[in-house]
């Protein structure tokens, strides 16, 4: 994989997608303090997103994409399946428990899951006698380390005061919670977890959807290199699944009717980190490969705890100070070795 300009364009692309991903985190989670539906706020989003999208591709990618096969529409089956309608979904659900700060600190997994995913599929390929197996190896490593440190240890206030605010969260975003999650909720209840558990599992769940996207796109696209057409296709499987499902769960009217601020959220989520940024994710899914591309996700904790402490007064902990530091190290260093041609972190198998 030669660098040159369009990998270095691909690396800044990931860059502002992380960066526009930590503020929809936050945007999003004041809409859902209002109590506003999951289901309906992605529904909203992604058929914006989808409107936005369906269009741009069309004509600009009219000559260069391929026919349609039932290979691919398998393909975009499963890509809408994960990426949008269960990646989009849980992370809702996870962030509902929790706050911003800890839902955009489990993304850093994002990369271990992509690897394992994408090395069982053979997109990957590791050679722990060269270099650049054992810097694949050892950032999954750190990745999983960080992650349990996080986890484990949340350390002293750094910024902010030292409250319950996961439960006052929690309080305010169990209000309007859809009739599924309080079904679901009270099960885990009975198992001894509370809300906060609860919320780590949906984030984890959004975590493997995700890579699970990543790494099923990246074959897609190397047959099918129009990456806007795929997107757009992902988004139609999304929406129909999203469509579907939240007519059955959200009968009154009431539920689908959006505030002012809840309106905006919604605008933001749907041209911005949905459109634009699965756009950019998955152009540079085409150039950069599966791994590398989640390898970017761990600087989406940075602009979330930034944002939260602004607009939310949400309090920046030592641990996952720690642990943020720890990753972004990892991530500057091995991006920079890819980026001036040391060695190649991601070789995708054509």
């Amino acid at each position: 994989m030669a660098v040159g300009g369009e990998t270095r364009r691909a690396h800044a692309a990931m860059t502002m997608v992380q960066l526009f991903a930590g503020g929809s985190v936050v945007i999003t989670k004041v809409a859902l303090n209002f109590g506003v539906s999951r289901l309906v706020f992605c529904v909203y989003r992604d058929v914006l997103a989808l409107l936005i999208l369906a269009p741009i591709a069309y004509f600009r990618e009219k000559r260069t994409r391929p026919p349609i096969t039932r290979r691919f529409l398998l393909s975009f089956f499963f890509l809408g399946l994960t990426g949008i309608f269960g990646n989009q979904l849980l992370f809702l659900f996870g962030l509902g428990y929790t706050t911003p700060t800890s839902a955009a600190a489990v993304q850093p997994s994002i990369p271990v899951f992509t690897f394992i995913f994408a090395t069982i599929m053979g997109t990957e390929t590791v050679n722990l006698l060269r270099t650049e197996g054992q810097v694949k190896v050892g950032g999954t490593f750190v990745c999983v380390c960080g992650a349990i440190f996080m986890v484990m240890f949340r350390g002293p206030v750094v910024f902010g005061y030292s409250e319950n605010d996961l439960s006052i969260h929690n309080e305010i975003s169990a209000r309007g919670q859809p009739e599924p999650a309080g079904w679901l909720l009270s099960i885990f209840i009975g198992l001894g977890f509370d809300n906060w558990h609860l919320g780590f599992l949906c984030l984890i769940g959004n975590c493997m959807c995700m890579a699970a996207f990543l790494a099923i796109q990246a074959p897609v696209l190397a047959r099918y290199p129009a990456s806007l057409s795929v997107t757009a296709y992902s988004y139609l499987f999304g929406v129909i699944f999203l469509v579907s499902t939240a007519f059955v769960m959200n009968n009154e009217s009431t539920d689908w009717s959006l505030t002012e601020s809840e309106f905006w959220a919604v605008l933001y989520a749907g041209t911005i980190a949905s459109a634009l940024n699965y756009g950019l994710l998955t152009w540079s899914n085409k150039i950069l490969g599966p791994s590398l591309v989640a390898l970017y996700n761990p600087l989406q904790p940075a602009a979330s705890a930034f944002l939260s402490r602004i607009f939310l007064g949400s309090p920046i902990y030592l641990g996952r100070s720690v642990h943020h530091l720890i990753i972004y190290v990892v991530t500057f260093r091995c991006n920079v070795i890819v980026l001036f041609g040391c060695i190649h972190l991601v070789q995708p198998v054509s």
